[in-house]
């Protein structure tokens, strides 16, 4: 039975497999499919999965032109395109150069034989390959607050569609995009919104033309926010809060627990890969082919830079994908 967007037929060995069907794994689909590598995309959510996963309203901090794949334009109304412009974009790259995917399949791991073949299991089915490319990039382990009642279904780590939490007492933790976000639309679609942040300020990565917009609203008092400060406990009806004054009880509806996101390091560490030794867990790899220590196994994307989530992104990860590709074909003559 095909499980794929393409018209292969689904098969268990592959010259090349890609963990991941976000921007950079389809970067390096096109550019296996344009050296003749005949390859396999395994992703475990939908395309792009960890784009469709932002906001619906998020507008990127690049420009189209920093986020085309293999010189295709992408044309946006904008100066700077939004999230549904991307799905459309790179769905459309997808079926266009008909990429072999499978989509809502999950790699369980990666084990590389003595005869040099890669052993993949996935909760569908078991593959080989020759080389496989882990492109899985940061989106699906949110940083956790780790205090009680964080469990509670008010609790929320991923932000959607602020009309949600119109007329509702929320708080976002947070200071940097997504929470700027959050704070921002939400209020404007009529919650009362409180910000509780870590540090001192809001994030000095924050989007050039929004950090002026929270920073007034929050001068204004329209957003309160709590600097220096951290949520202690999350109750049904409530939140309370050490601030430097003091800890604080703050009435509330919704928590929106924007704090950032962790590649999954030990998926990386299982495969036998690698981390460097220290806190940013830095998988192992040449810096020109992106190949990691184990021969074969190559790491593209943001995954490149372990903890460190903010050194990578898709414009200057598609590069990843030629050298990647390049180093295969030059490993096989």
């Amino acid at each position: 039975m095909k499980n794929s967007i393409s018209d292969k037929t689904v098969q268990s060995h592959y010259p090349l497999i890609i963990v991941g069907g976000g921007p950079i794994g389809l970067a390096c689909g096109i550019e296996a499919q344009k050296a003749g590598i005949e390859s396999l995309i395994i992703e475990k959510g939908t395309i792009v999965n960890s784009l469709f996963n932002y906001p619906r309203n998020m507008t990127f901090f690049s420009s189209s032109e920093r986020l085309e794949l293999d010189d295709i334009p992408f044309v946006s109304i904008n100066s700077k395109p939004n999230r549904n412009e991307a799905l459309e974009y790179y769905r459309r790259i997808a079926d266009v150069k008909k990429l072999n995917i499978h989509l809502f399949e999950k790699i369980e791991s990666i084990q590389k034989s003595d005869s040099g073949i890669f052993n993949i299991i996935s909760d569908k089915s078991n593959y080989t390959a020759n080389n496989v490319i882990i492109a899985t990039g940061f989106y699906d382990l949110p940083y956790l607050l780790n205090v009680p009642g964080e469990a509670l279904p008010k609790v929320k780590h991923y932000y959607d569609d602020p009309h949600m939490y119109a007329f509702q007492k929320v708080v976002v933790v947070g200071a940097m995009n997504s929470a700027v976000d959050a704070a921002l639309e939400t209020w404007r679609k009529g919650a009362d919104v409180t910000m509780v942040i870590r540090g001192s300020e809001i994030g000095t990565r924050v989007k050039y033309w929004v950090k002026p917009d929270i920073e007034n609203r929050i001068k204004e008092g329209s957003i309160k926010a709590y600097f220096n400060s951290e949520i202690v406990k999350i109750e049904k009806d409530s939140v309370e809060i050490s601030t430097p004054e003091g800890p604080l009880t703050l009435p509330n509806d919704w928590v929106l627990a924007l704090t950032g996101y962790q590649p999954n390091i030990e998926f990386l560490r299982n495969t036998g890969i690698r981390l460097s030794d220290d806190e940013q867990l830095k998988p192992e790899y040449n810096e020109t082919t992106y190949e990691t220590n184990i021969k074969g196994l190559y790491v593209a994307g943001v995954v490149c830079g372990g903890m460190d989530t903010h050194s990578y992104f898709i414009e200057n990860s598609r590069e990843h994908a030629k050298a990647i590709v390049r180093s295969i074909v030059m490993n096989n003559e």
